[in-house]
């Protein structure tokens, strides 16, 4: 499930007026504008991104051209898609908040580790002198390549390889981003990032990752803890070493009664890509605090989300559980737009099997409600993101205690 919005296809769909294949050249690219200007607009501007040449370098790049084609009606979307590989290309909004977060500045150097489909060294590519990208994934690189070149992004420099060692020939560098997550920080990176320059990677367990902001000070790295957020990690022998790795046999909801709150910031921990709520500590029917969501703009992301390795050969049901209040709420733009807890259901390969909607809740109520559901899991999942939120819909919801039980496959 995604938010709906512009549409790009092999015919272009633009407020409702589909422009043929055959249509001129100019007037695709007249709407592919439009496109990214709305997807900025709606999607990184109200959701806070500020920096104008964050914001300019985005409205340029042409991101269909970074998706895979069964995935071009999806690029202007603020989702990630699947790239091939079990890699995908992240959300809009991910790209604008990792891009302005390194404050990109037009004399830098910038490596990046884990180039994907290219996306994020195009939008770098505008802002900075050069960027240095390293792909683990050899055909994912080799296509990058390629798709840099033939775009004319000649400021990118890309190279296949593991990219936890860095680029010591093209060292030493003024930032460093990471679109892979690792346990922890690879010390070929400290060592090749310039005094004073800086470093931008999600770090932590598989399914559990937060946004830290690094700068290098008398040799030492000094680290800001930012965001929660959810990466692909980086193939090969760093990630088959990792100290703590899945366990797809026993799935769990981490801060379900939305409690924990680590850095003070008003928002849960083990929750990530949050938009539009906060946590209340008054009026909780469980514990402390609750989870609160707010949107008056039918089709706005109010949500979070959380992800987990799970078994379907092995685990066949999932006992859900929670409390949630509402007011007023409604569905959004599109039918879909739903109050709702939702489970999103992936193979082996990151590709979507299935969606489950547990709700939608609409209306009021006089207070607090208890709702359980019995929700299959298809055979062939092996991951799974639970969203919860207004996800599109309008009004006000309050949630709590989020349970989950799995039951053996019979």
């Amino acid at each position: 499930m995604v938010n709906r919005g512009l549409i790009w296809t092999a015919s272009v769909m633009l407020g409702g007026q589909l422009l043929a294949p055959e249509a001129s050249v100019a007037q695709k690219v007249d709407l592919l504008k439009d496109a990214r200007y709305k997807m900025v607009s709606e999607h990184i501007e109200r959701e806070g991104i500020t920096n104008a040449r964050v914001l300019d370098s985005l409205r340029q790049v042409p991101r269909h051209e970074f998706v895979d084609r069964a995935q071009r009606s999806l690029a202007y979307y603020d989702c990630s898609q699947p790239i091939g590989h079990k890699q995908t290309i992240s959300p809009p909004f991910v790209v604008a908040y990792m891009t302005e977060t390194l404050d990109p500045q037009p004399n830098d150097r910038v490596l990046e580790i884990g180039t994907g489909s290219g996306y994020q060294a195009a939008v770098l590519s505008n802002l900075v002198t050069h960027v240095y990208s390293i792909e683990i994934v050899e055909p994912l690189g080799r296509q990058a390549a390629d798709r840099l070149k033939r775009l004319k992004y000649d400021n990118v420099t890309t190279k296949i390889g593991d990219g936890y060692l860095g680029w010591p020939d093209a060292a030493p560098f003024d930032k460093i981003i990471v679109t892979c997550s690792p346990e922890s920080v690879p010390q070929p990176l400290v060592d090749q990032l310039k005094e004073g320059g800086k470093l931008l990677i999600p770090l932590g367990e598989r399914y559990q990752q937060v946004f830290y902001l690094y700068e290098k000070k008398s040799g030492a790295l000094v680290s800001s803890k930012l965001i929660s957020t959810l990466f692909v990690p980086m193939t090969g022998k760093s990630e088959d070493q990792r100290q703590v790795k899945p366990d797809p046999l026993h799935p769990k909801i981490l801060n379900g009664n939305f409690e924990d709150d680590s850095d003070h910031d008003g928002y849960a921990d083990h929750w990530h890509y949050q938009r539009s709520s906060r946590l209340l500590t008054e009026g909780a029917e469980e514990g402390l605090s609750c989870l609160f969501f707010e949107n008056a703009t039918p089709g706005r992301m109010a949500q979070g989300l959380q992800a987990s390795a799970i078994d379907g050969r092995k685990i066949g049901s999932l006992q859900m559980s929670l409390k949630y209040k509402i007011q007023q709420t409604k569905i959004g733009a599109e039918s879909h737009e739903q109050p709702a807890l939702l489970i999103h259901f992936y193979d082996e390969s990151r590709r979507a099997i299935e969606d489950v909607v547990f709700g939608p809740w609409l209306g009021t109520t006089a207070g607090w409600n208890m709702a359980t559901k019995t929700i299959n899991v298809p055979a062939k999942t092996r991951e799974m993101i639970i969203r919860i939120g207004l996800n599109g819909g309008t009004g006000k919801l309050w949630m709590d205690d989020i349970r989950l039980t799995c039951k053996p496959r019979s």
